[in-house]
């Protein structure tokens, strides 16, 4: 699952967003190592809340950030942002 994309994914750090079928943010997180984070969600079997997530998941997205302060910096508005769209849609 997602294989070529993840080897497209820099390993930097960031802030990435899922999203599921709907084109809607389901998940927001930060990484020091975008690459490592994102591939941990699928190369592994996961369970509970941590698998449902990845069984909807259509695609994902990342911003590269320069620190890992700027990637939590960016996971907040990002979080932020969704609220707001969910609660205004």
């Amino acid at each position: 699952m997602f294989k070529e994309e993840l080897e497209l994914v820099p390993t930097k750090p960031g802030s990435y967003q899922m999203y599921d079928k709907n084109d809607i943010v389901i998940y927001v997180g930060k990484a020091k190592n975008l690459k490592r984070r994102l591939s941990s969600y699928f190369n592994r079997t996961q369970t509970g809340k941590t698998a449902e997530l990845v069984k909807n998941i259509a695609y994902f997205k990342y911003i590269v950030t320069n620190t890992e302060l700027e990637s939590f910096i960016l996971e907040i508005n990002f979080s932020f942002i969704s609220i707001i769209e969910t609660v205004l849609l």
